[in-house]
């Protein structure tokens, strides 16, 4: 009796953007199927960035690509290969066995992770701006009616 091993394999899919955007379910579904076929057991699997391609694929000029981390027999990658081929879904894949790879180099943010983590902490620091700035007009104000009183104080004792 033979054993399979399997081994973890990096696989980068592209998609087109449009459909992306309208059917992100059924993108990740196609995906989770391919594999399926090939018996390959899904480590991770995640939006990795969206790009302009640098010639056009399929007639599409942008392109969405997820990154997915899964374990498969050697023998059938080939077979993953060839199903995305026939696929409408998925313009392209370009799998890389990774066996050295650690959980947290998987675990590591992708562009648009990185991008959505900057803005958020971009707004964050806007807002905290903002808060600064309202802060310091409060002061000024209080210290205009302080600068206020102390002049209605000094009418008052020379009107005595």
């Amino acid at each position: 009796m033979e054993t399979v091993t399997k081994r973890l394999y990096e696989a980068m899919f592209l998609v087109d953007t449009a459909l992306a955007a309208s059917d992100w379910q059924g993108v990740n579904d196609t995906i989770g199927q391919v594999l399926a076929k090939a018996d390959a057991d899904i480590v991770s699997m995640k939006k990795w960035d969206e790009r302009r391609l640098a010639y056009d694929v399929d007639g599409k000029s942008r392109g969405t690509y997820i990154l997915v981390y899964f374990r498969c027999d050697t023998d059938k990658i080939t077979d993953i290969e060839r199903s995305v081929r026939l696929s409408e879904r998925i313009m392209r894949v370009l799998v890389l066995r990774t066996d050295r790879m650690s959980a947290d180099d998987m675990n590591k943010q992708t562009p648009l992770e990185e991008v959505e983590s900057s803005d958020a902490a971009a707004v964050e620091a806007a807002r905290a701006r903002a808060e600064a700035r309202r802060l310091s007009e409060e002061e000024e104000d209080n210290k205009d009616e302080i600068d206020d009183d102390d002049f209605d104080d000094t009418d008052e004792q020379d009107n005595q």
